[in-house]
Formats: structure tokens, C-alpha cells, sequence
């Protein structure tokens, strides 16, 4: 027995009591989700070292921190963000006044991955419910440790009719992408992805798609090397690479690539140890399906770092791959995971074309300490979101709108973004009755010259 429909009559009903359009319910959803996070906090931390080996400090930074970071964010910033928004009425509509009103789609559908599934799941869920909607999670159950956590966490909170998780497998979420919602939120793979956009067509139902990519590093022949491969190092094996923005290749100038080879070494030493299997603070490879993926994709270079495996521990070693064959899987497909290959160009332009012959990427990375430089590269190179210096960080500022571009998805969130992502935009034009021109309704007397200076 399906019971989405129940749940989402459920929801309609709730949602039709007007009750999430006041903004102190929201701000009140607001806190009890963030009471919520806080109280399940310890649970949540093991949940995720057991589903991904995710040592409790990138926990927190990267799932805990920033929910309730993008919840205080929301809950200080929603009166204004909800208020209508007077703009200028043209003499054409003398006298009259023009107003934006934010108002919620409704029932909302939010469907997460599992690489960040405290993140993904409740980040979303902040934005939907600070701009009043009711909201139907599917979490994901290749962390059903995490999993679970989350539907104890809403079902303690929240009343089902406003919010619920569902969970299950791939045909759950096939099974709720078959019903009508008023908006999707889709955070995954960009496969999966059109087969959502697919499906909220047959209703044009509205959709926000957090899609994943190839992210390009261009390291150029005048960064600081050493505070480069740190970063990239950083960014590239935070959660052992299963981040959507982490850096999947490396683009280095012919000149310093065994300079930044050598520097990615010593600082996965630095970061790891000698042996980093042994490290606390490096996370697993989520299950044997994308262990056996990652394996493979490996042996299309040679490892220069790391490239020791350990099967029954779900552990690729932080690798680092030269000679990789620029037309292979390596280079087509994203890796999601520790696998950076390092590709030398000659100059800039070279570096560009190369980005700008793959689909667009979800973010781009560029060194350089080069001001003319860093404006051709965000001239010439499209992509989601581009960071300069540094790698994976600009996610943690909410005032920057998140999202992609092409493959890598479209619509935005974080912050105002999200507020904005959940909202429809409704105009509204108030008139009066009096005065009532006449020169607008046949027969026109109006002369066109007059007309056109209304205009």
C-alpha cells in the first residue's frame, strides 16, 4: 500500500488552514527544527560515522553547523524577506500602486542524497519552511543509519500534515515522483536528475535541481603552490571526495605540476599520517557498489599518492593520478571520491578551452595571483559557482546563492536564495475606481502620438 497520497491530502489540508502564512509560525518551525538538530545532536554524529566513516568534526562543520547556521540566518532575516515589496506603477496605470508578494507554493517535495544527508535533507527543509510551506522528505537509503535519525528527529517535531520523511528505496521516490506536488527540491546525481525534471513536467510542476559535475581546479604557474595543493588537497578528500563541489581534476601549469604533485603529497601526510587508513579524520567510501566504481576508475592512471584500497573497510587511500587519458571515464564521468587526476597545460587559454569542452560545472576553482587572470577565467568559463584561491569553502558563507548551471542543475538556495527558491512571486496591482480614463476603452480618440508618450 502507497501511503504518499494519504500523507500529501494530509498536507493539502494543513496547508489550506493558512497557518504557515503567518511569519511567527514560521520563525517557530524554525526553532523547533534547530531545538531538534541540537537535542539529536549525538545520534546524529554516530549515525553518520556509521554510514560514512565521517570523522565528528567534518560532521559538524559540514552537516550540523551549517543547518543551524541557515536557520538562525533565516529565522532573523524572514520578516523582511516576507514582507511585501512595494514598486514603481508606470503613468499608464495613474493612480495605482504595485506590489511583490512572496507567497509558498504549498506542498513541497524534497528529495536528498547521501553524501551529506543531514545537510542536503534539512537545508532545504529550513528554506521551504521559512517561506511557509508543508514538505515531504525523502531521505536517502544508502545512509539508513542517518536515515533513520532524521524521521525520529521531524516525526518528534513536527505534525506529519506539515512536515513528514518517507523512506525506502528508489522505487519510493519513484513512487512520490508519480504524484502532483506544488515544488521539487532534487539534490543528486544529474542522471537521476533528468528523470525528476521528467517527471515534474507531466504535472509543470516547478523545480529547483542541486546536480553534481565535474569541478575544475586551474592551478597557474604564479600561485603559491604550496597554499594551493593544501587547499585542493583539503577540499578534494574533505569526506574522502564525496562532495558535489569537490574538486574532481586538476588543471597545472606545465611548469610548477611537480612542484603542486610533491605539495599534495606532504600534505596528505600533514593531514592523514603515514598510513591514512589509521587517520580519525578520514571518512569512507559510502558502500561496496561505489568502492568497486572508484577501483576501477583508478586504474585508468597511475597513482603518484596514495592508491592503496582495503575492500572490506569501504577504504581508497587519497590518490593522486598522472597520465590519465584525457577521453576515458576518469575524465568523463564525475568521481565522487579521493581521486584527483593532475593534467598539465601550457598556457591559460589551453586551460580554458579544455574546462569549457566538458558540460558546465557546479563550481570552478582557479590559483593564480593574478587580478587580470582571474577576471579572463570568470569571463571566459561558465559554471554554477567559482571560488578563487581556494576550494569547497564558498558554501558556508548563506548571503552567497548556491547552485549550478546546465548538467549541474539550476535554481539557487542558501540564505535569501532559499527563502526565494520556495516562494512564488506574486504581483498584485490595486486600483481605485475613480478616476476612470476614458481614452483607454473604444471608440479611441485618443491620438497614438499621446498614446505613445504614455507609453
Amino acid at each position: 500500500m502507497n501511503p504518499v497520497p494519504d500523507l500529501i491530502a494530509a498536507q493539502r489540508r494543513f496547508f489550506a488552514t493558512h497557518r504557515t502564512l503567518d511569519t511567527g509560525f514560521r520563525r517557530d518551525s524554525l526553532r523547533k527544527l534547530g531545538a531538534g538538530i541540537l537535542a539529536a545532536e549525538g545520534e546524529i554524529l554516530e549515525a553518520l560515522k556509521s554510514d560514512l566513516g565521517k570523522p565528528a568534526f567534518e560532521s559538524w562543520g559540514s552537516e550540523i553547523g551549517p543547518v543551524l547556521r541557515e536557520i538562525s540566518f533565516a529565522s532573523r532575516k524572514l520578516s523582511s524577506w516576507a514582507k511585501p515589496r512595494r514598486v514603481p506603477t508606470p503613468l499608464l496605470m495613474f493612480p495605482g500602486r504595485s506590489v511583490v508578494r512572496p507567497e509558498p507554493y504549498g506542498v513541497c517535495a524534497i528529495l536528498a542524497p547521501w553524501n551529506y544527508p543531514v545537510h542536503l535533507t534539512l537545508m532545504p527543509l529550513a528554506s521551504a519552511l521559512a517561506a511557509g510551506n508543508c514538505a515531504v522528505i525523502k531521505s536517502s537509503e544508502l545512509a539508513p543509519a542517518t536515515a533513520r535519525i532524521l524521521a525520529s528527529l521531524v516525526a518528534r517535531t513536527f505534525d506529519p500534515g506539515h512536515v513528514a520523511v518517507v523512506e525506502g528505496d528508489a522505487e519510493t521516490a519513484s513512487a512520490l515522483m508519480r504524484e502532483k506536488w506544488d515544488y521539487i527540491f532534487f539534490s543528486g546525481s544529474t542522471s537521476v536528475g533528468r528523470l525528476v525534471m521528467a517527471a515534474a513536467a507531466k504535472n509543470l510542476t516547478p523545480l529547483t535541481l542541486e546536480l553534481g559535475g565535474k569541478c575544475p581546479v586551474i592551478v597557474d604557474e604564479d600561485a603559491d603552490i604550496g597554499v594551493a595543493a593544501r587547499r585542493v588537497a583539503w577540499g578534494k578528500f574533505y569526506n574522502a571526495g564525496q562532495t558535489c563541489v569537490a574538486p574532481d581534476y586538476a588543471l597545472v601549469a606545465d611548469g610548477v605540476k611537480d612542484r603542486f604533485v610533491a605539495s599534495l603529497r606532504e600534505e596528505v601526510t600533514s593531514f592523514f599520517g603515514s598510513d591514512p587508513s589509521s587517520s580519525p579524520d578520514y571518512a569512507r567510501i559510502v558502500n561496496a557498489r561505489h568502492f568497486a566504481r572508484l577501483s576501477a576508475l583508478m586504474r585508468e592512471g597511475h597513482a603518484v599518492v596514495g592508491g592503496e584500497t582495503r575492500e572490506a573497510l569501504r577504504y581508497i587511500a587519497p590518490t593522486v593520478l598522472d597520465g590519465v587519458p584525457r577521453d576515458g571515464a576518469l575524465m568523463r564521468d564525475e568521481i565522487f571520491g579521493p581521486l584527483l587526476p593532475v593534467i598539465p597545460f601550457r598556457n591559460l587559454d589551453e586551460a580554458v578551452a579544455f574546462v569549457n569542452s566538458m558540460p558546465r560545472p557546479l563550481t570552478l576553482y582557479f590559483f593564480s595571483s593574478s587580478g587580470g587572470k582571474k577576471r579572463k577565467v570568470l569571463r571566459e568559463i561558465r559554471s554554477g559557482g567559482a571560488v578563487m584561491n581556494d576550494a569547497i569553502i564558498h558554501m558556508a558563507n548563506p548571503r552567497l546563492p548556491f547552485g549550478g548551471s546546465g548538467s549541474s542543475g539550476f535554481g539557487r538556495y542558501h540564505g535569501r536564495a532559499g527563502f526565494d527558491a520556495f516562494s512564488q512571486s506574486r504581483s498584485v496591482l490595486f486600483r481605485p475606481f475613480r478616476p476612470d480614463f476614458k481614452f483607454r476603452y473604444p471608440p479611441y480618440k485618443l491620438p497614438l502620438k499621446w498614446l505613445k508618450k504614455l507609453f
